[in-house]
């Protein structure tokens, strides 16, 4: 830091320089005069810059991060990913993190994988969370490059994901025990919908058999009820009373509540029903992954099974799709001469 005389005779300047532009004045009388105002006063130069305590900077870093994300439009369910993911690391690591190191995370999604035994698909997530946290931080200029990057991506087993039978849907739909649970599963099976879509559903998006949903990134779209559905809710909707709740499924957890039910609840009730018919893995995105197989079955074009999910890419919608032996079969038939 600069002596307080040279602070001193730079603010003095600074004062003559300005006034002798603006104003005829004699500068060397102004800066003796300036010299005998100011004798025994201490100059010191103030720092206007935030200062953040090294042992909140993570905090602030974060919330920063997930401030921006939300003015971004991301879902709830994706903010709470990134709540949850990256305060673990960066307490796991114990370091700030512009700090961070290619190693520091290898280490950490070592002990992941190793340690905490979770899936090799939940540590590539992991691993594309903290890719987008601190491409944030490269971006804002707190880092200079992202460490990450040197990384790569996970290698995954690629498995063809199933979709529900006919037998396993005609099961999961006999083995609901109330119109309530009958809705969910007709819904998922016609709209295709994604659980958190479906939950957030009002009375009021429903116009016939089309429904306006809101989806990632706060994009609107139009998904349809097939008859079963429709049938399933007006049956719904005369046994219950929707002028209490501007929403189709309510939340159950107190009464005469106003707020819809989670996806959690609706996760676990597909589970429950799994294990009570017997069928194996019953979740939210099976049912979406069977809506978009039979519609591809039985001639929709990939281009609007793809509109239909949300998707953005035709290849996000192909991994979806699970098109058995028997099937390429009867369209190589069907389509090559």
């Amino acid at each position: 830091m600069k002596g307080n005389k040279n602070m001193k005779d730079e603010l003095i300047s600074k004062i003559v320089m300005e006034l002798t532009a603006d104003v005829d004045i004699d500068a060397g009388e102004l800066k003796s005069k300036l010299y005998m105002i100011m004798h025994g006063y201490s100059i010191k130069l103030e720092n206007t810059e935030i200062v953040v305590r090294e042992e909140n900077k993570n905090e602030w870093l974060f919330k920063k991060f997930i401030m921006t994300k939300t003015v971004q439009g991301l879902s709830e369910r994706t903010l709470a990913q990134y709540s949850a993911e990256i305060p673990r690391m960066l307490n796991a690591i114990g370091k700030s993190a512009e700090d961070v190191s290619s190693d520091d995370i290898l280490y950490y999604l070592a002990v992941r994988e190793h340690r905490d035994k979770v899936s090799k698909v939940t540590v590539s997530n992991n691993l594309r969370y903290l890719r987008t946290f601190f491409e944030f931080l490269t971006v804002e200029g707190i880092i200079p490059s992202n460490p990450v990057r040197k990384i790569g991506s996970i290698k995954l087993e690629k498995k063809q994901k199933k979709a529900f039978t006919d037998v396993e849907v005609l099961k999961l739909r006999q083995g609901c025990k109330t119109v309530s649970e009958r809705l969910i599963v007709d819904m998922l099976l016609s709209t295709g919908c994604r659980v958190s879509e479906l939950v957030s559903i009002k009375v009021e998006d429903i116009e016939g058999r089309k429904i306006n949903v809101l989806g990632k990134g706060n994009k609107e779209r139009t998904v349809y009820l097939n008859a079963q559905a429709r049938l399933t809710l007006d049956e719904y909707i005369q046994s219950t009373n929707t002028t209490m709740n501007p929403y189709i499924l309510p939340s159950t957890r107190y009464i005469n509540s106003t707020e819809h039910m989670s996806s959690g609840a609706v996760e676990s009730f597909c589970r429950r029903l799994g294990e009570r018919v017997g069928v194996r893995n019953v979740h939210p995105h099976r049912f979406r992954r069977t809506c978009a197989t039979m519609a591809l079955k039985r001639g929709m074009p990939v281009e609007q099974v793809s509109k239909m999910l949300g998707h953005e890419e035709l290849t996000t919608t192909q991994i979806y799709l699970d098109l058995d032996e028997r099937s390429l079969e009867i369209a190589h038939e069907k389509y090559v001469v």
